[in-house]
């Protein structure tokens, strides 16, 4: 059901991007790992007033070695399938000491969990927080394995990959599945919000942030989050290749609000595929034929995405 929502919150721009990161230098990330940028970037947009539910994967791994801590925040670390569950336990929680008159205000609650903790064995309890319309935040940081037990496929790995769990060889192509799309399934819960977001287009992605934690209900923000040491990819090209992402179409930049898609950036003259493909090892075993293949899947999903935005356009009423 399509309903106009209208989103009060302050926009940030470059004049006043918000300078204090919630995550403390000296973590244990990889060099250019894209999942702390950008978890750094959503962490500056929503400020000190959150409490983080973070499920096991990389993230909690390389920030929480103990004894020590990279978080200044309120954090917890939970298992890798229940991520939702704990984030919606959280806001109730805070909700009935806000209640109570025992907390003045009731601090956002964000949930940052990996691909495979959200695409495959988080997935149930996801669903569940959606569908029951907890006030939070569900932050995707999608690295599109399971970078941190060794690189095995998740079912966000996209057709064509190389990993320890769908390897290329004579008899493979590697990964043989297409990616999930979490965003639409997010979407066709009903929620309020719904974004997709990149570190390589900071505004964006804070102000989605600031958008997600304005409206009333769940919001779910999925992050591509590029990994070097995944992807077989320079750290120092981790930009870049996010970047790439959204030119080359691969990674649409939208948003669903209200149940209304709308894009955000659409590439004047988007690159082709291949130099997105091309300086990334998991995927250089792949031919002509297997480019051309991957092309067409990324100008199909982009003509669908096309095709809903106008469907669901004021002006389509």
């Amino acid at each position: 059901m399509l309903t106009d929502i209208a989103i009060d919150y302050e926009k940030i721009t470059a004049k006043n991007l918000p300078k204090e990161c919630m995550i403390s230098s000296g973590h244990r990330a990889c060099q250019g790992c894209g999942e702390i940028l950008a978890m750094g970037m959503v962490t500056k947009a929503a400020g000190r007033d959150i409490v983080v539910a973070n499920a096991t994967g990389c993230m909690e791994i390389v920030t929480s070695p103990y004894p020590q801590t990279a978080w200044k925040l309120p954090w917890m670390h939970v298992a890798f399938e229940n991520t939702a569950a704990v984030g919606s336990g959280i806001e109730a929680g805070l909700k009935v000491l806000h209640r109570q008159g025992k907390i003045k205000k009731k601090p956002h609650v964000i949930c940052f969990a990996g691909d495979g903790a959200t695409a495959d064995i988080g997935l149930q309890a996801l669903s569940g927080a959606l569908e029951r319309g907890h006030d939070m935040l569900y932050v995707c940081l999608d690295n599109e394995a399971y970078m941190n037990t060794g690189i095995q496929r998740s079912s966000s790995t996209p057709w064509g990959a190389t990993t320890t769990t769908s390897p290329a060889g004579r008899q493979s192509k590697g990964q043989h599945t297409q990616k999930k799309n979490l965003p639409l399934i997010a979407a066709a819960h009903g929620i309020p919000y719904v974004a997709t977001a990149s570190p390589a287009f900071h505004l964006d992605l804070m102000n989605k942030v600031r958008k997600a934690l304005a409206v009333d209900g769940p919001a779910y923000l999925h992050v591509y989050a590029p990994c070097p040491t995944g992807w077989g990819l320079a750290g120092a090209k981790s930009v870049e290749i996010a970047r790439l992402a959204v030119n080359t179409k691969v990674f649409p930049l939208y948003e669903v609000i209200g149940g209304r898609f709308v894009i955000s950036r659409k590439p004047a003259k988007p690159q082709p595929v291949l130099d997105y493909l091309k300086p990334q090892r998991r995927f250089r075993h792949l031919g002509e034929n297997d480019v051309a293949a991957i092309q067409h899947s990324v100008d199909a999903a982009w003509d669908y995405l096309e095709r809903l935005a106008k469907a669901t356009g004021k002006d389509e009423e």
